[in-house]
């Protein structure tokens, strides 16, 4: 079973999406503080609604293997950076490339249950940390 297939199946388990939305904001609440000098314009996620900053590094404990800073000012969308960032993280850039986002979004049923705007802002999300691990796996290489 894949992180994405278990990711859902997790998802899934928590019945009613009153339940689904308690549990993302859950998720954002123990998402580690980013550091404040990292939230510059060129982290922020611009399409993104909520102010949403992002920043890839190198695992230091796992060479070539990179992990993720995140922040968000609204508590949803901080959860879905905080499922987003338990997703890629341990992972070399090119998984991080290749991971299959619109199958988890869909198996979430994300789509069904945020506004157009911020399902819009959610990939903008996505677009943003596969650019940054693209650019460590330069770094990297």
């Amino acid at each position: 079973m894949s992180d994405i297939d278990d990711f859902i199946q997790g998802f899934e388990s928590l019945g009613d999406w009153e339940q689904r939305y308690l549990y993302l904001a859950e998720l954002g609440e123990r998402l580690p503080a980013m550091p404040v000098d990292l939230c510059t314009e060129a982290n922020r996620v611009k399409p993104c609604m909520s102010k949403v900053w992002v920043w890839a590094f190198e695992d230091e404990s796992n060479p070539g293997r990179i992990r993720f800073h995140g922040e968000c000012d609204t508590a949803i969308i901080k959860g879905v950076v905080a499922v987003l960032i338990r997703l890629c993280s341990g992972k070399t850039p090119t998984q991080v490339v290749d991971l299959d986002f619109d199958r988890l979004f869909e198996g979430l049923q994300l789509a069904e249950h945020l506004s157009p705007n911020r399902h819009v802002g959610v990939y903008a999300i996505v677009d943003v940390m596969k650019a940054q691990a693209q650019r460590l796996a330069t770094e990297l290489a």
